[in-house]
């Protein structure tokens, strides 16, 4: 007789016959335990309640098989990760090519099976999934192997006259080993960008991808096994017990990417597993984000936040519209049906102008996705049935519901709503004050363009902020009164591709940027570093202390040439 563990791997047959397909992995210290013997096989049990039907496959195995994974499993990765730091086989520019090569020959080889992943995961339509994690994921990859050699040279600093004769330089060393955790909207390219990042840097690296895009986790788990250094580069997979377990440690950093996230399980064995579990049933990302800077703050460990919030679209009247539209629809529904940190979140522009934009945006809206958008295989699905109740909670919500002008249509089965457009949300109602994370769209109007930079600054900063318009004076106005973490005049989404910006958060929206060099600086530590010769001697700096010594060095600190050539000569100027 065995101790045997059990995992359910369900398929849910609902009303209409749509079957979804999703993993539940149970808390490790609440496995089931069965006396039963060791079996080889799977076994499939069915059985109904109501409206629904289920059929779950237990996948059966021996503890021996399925290890937990527990803190002290997570202290002994960390130990054998630091190890392998220790030994100096990052540091090399060697075994930083040849990982980003193996990143790319990944890529290349398994593009097939990503996809694949990711439309299991979301439904995301196959353009743009290559578009939104392929193409981007290998253009970080390509930038890293083309400049490497270039981001690890040091970077040569200026001296000041105290340290004359002497030259200075500023490192770039790795910090060590450092734990990224990525989200389950993209979860392919926001997994593998930063874990690009930090393999440049020099670091041992630990991958937690999110659970709720249970494929694309499961193909990362052996993908990075396959293709990359596994002494030295880790993912885990699992929920809340394994990221406590993982934050628990002693990190080098920790690069937290924060969507609104959702979670199959919680746990009272410990405070962190329940704030996690608190937060996540509630999905607010900037929550998320106090708990993993409380957990880094126990070891004075550095973090990059990447969060979200309400990303304002200001539409002035002076534009070309349908484009305009366009742009937005392409940033809204056209990326993740709305299920992405940089989507616009809501629009503003006047009421005057308010019925034309509409108009446009309903034709526009057709032509992208048909006049039964909830046919169209051109847009994502929602992820989960939790996150598909708290949108239509949303739009149900009193003094909301009402207030759709396009849209409006939802299938639970399929976990797909249609884009909708609402008009004129009261400020104090959910959809306005949560980021909204889905296909959903109001529009505020106000009587001048100028009060929409009094609705956005009203609001927590957010990771991205849009404006549309002609007027070069209004683009001034926008870029210094309104502050968030990246701008984009007249698009949407685009400015995430530009390497050699910056991308990032500010407040609530997150701390910390990475992308291109941006991604090398985030996980290296800059190193300052001096070099002096024996020469140049100031008997000025060492005692015993005089008056004309303290006139030397005032002269020196005054920075006036003539009195510094004369004070070092033995002269004054007075």
């Amino acid at each position: 007789m065995g101790t045997l563990s059990v995992n359910l791997l369900h398929i849910c047959s609902v009303d209409s016959g749509y079957t979804r397909s999703f993993r539940n992995q149970f808390p490790k210290k609440r496995n089931l335990l069965l006396p039963i013997p060791v079996l080889n096989k799977q076994k499939r049990l069915q059985f109904a309640h109501s409206s629904f039907v289920c059929s779950a496959a237990l996948a059966v195995m021996t503890d021996e098989e399925k290890k937990v994974f527990d803190i002290e499993s997570a202290a002994s990765l960390v130990k054998e990760l630091r190890g392998s730091f220790n030994s100096g086989k990052t540091k090399s520019y060697e075994w930083r090519i040849t990982q980003l090569k193996g990143i790319g020959k990944m890529i290349d080889e398994r593009e097939k099976e990503i996809l694949e992943a990711l439309r299991k995961d979301l439904s995301k339509p196959e353009v743009e999934a290559f578009m939104s994690e392929i193409s981007m994921t290998k253009g970080a990859c390509k930038l890293a192997l083309k400049e490497l050699s270039h981001w690890m040279k040091p970077e040569k600093a200026k001296t000041s006259i105290a340290t004359y004769p002497s030259t200075a330089e500023i490192v770039s060393e790795p910090l060590g080993v450092v734990l990224v955790i990525s989200p389950w909207n993209f979860p392919f390219l926001l997994s593998v960008d930063p874990v690009i990042g930090a393999i440049a840097a020099g670091n041992a690296v630990v991958l937690k991808p999110s659970e709720i895009a249970p494929a694309t986790s499961n193909l990362l788990s052996k993908l990075l096994e396959e293709y990359l250094d596994n002494s030295s580069i880790r993912v885990v997979e699992g929920a809340v017990p394994e990221t406590t377990a993982l934050l628990e440690q002693k990190w080098d950093k920790i690069f937290y990417t924060g969507t609104i996230r959702c979670i199959h399980l919680s746990c009272k064995e410990a405070t962190i597993v329940v704030k996690l579990s608190r937060c996540f049933s509630t999905f607010r990302s900037p929550r998320v984000g106090r708990i993993i800077m409380a957990a880094a703050a126990k070891h004075l460990t550095p973090i990059t936040l990447e969060l979200g919030g309400k990303c304002p679209a200001v539409v002035d009247s002076n534009v070309n519209l349908k484009v305009a539209v366009r742009r937005i629809i392409a940033g809204k529904w056209a990326c993740n049906a709305g299920q992405a940190c940089v989507a616009p979140d809501y629009i503003i522009t006047t009421k005057d102008f308010a019925p034309k934009l509409i108009d446009v945006m309903r034709h526009e809206l057709e032509e992208f996705f048909g006049k039964n958008p909830m046919e169209s295989e051109d847009m994502s699905r929602i992820v989960s049935v939790q996150r598909f109740k708290l949108l239509t909670k949303l739009l149900d919500e009193d003094n909301v519901a009402d207030k759709i002008i396009i849209g409006g249509q939802r299938d639970e089965n399929r976990l797909k709503i249609a884009p909708t457009i609402l008009l004129d949300v009261p400020e104090d109602t959910e959809i306005m004050r949560e980021e909204i994370f889905g296909p959903l769209l109001p529009i505020i109007t106000v009587e001048k363009l100028e009060e929409s930079f009094d609705v956005i600054n009203s609001k927590p900063k957010p990771l991205a902020a849009y404006l549309f318009s002609e007027n070069k004076q209004l683009h001034k106005d926008f870029v210094n009164n309104i502050s968030a973490g990246g701008m984009l005049i007249n698009d949407t989404i685009l400015h995430l591709t530009v390497s050699s910006l910056p991308f990032g958060g500010v407040g609530e929206s997150g701390t910390g940027s990475y992308h291109g060099k941006f991604s090398f600086d985030t996980f290296s530590h800059k190193k300052a570093v001096l070099y002096r010769g024996f020469a140049g001697e100031s008997p000025a700096r060492y005692p015993p202390y005089t008056l004309g010594k303290l006139k030397l060095l005032k002269t020196l600190n005054s920075g006036n040439i003539l009195s510094i050539l004369l004070a070092l000569l033995g002269f004054s100027k007075d």
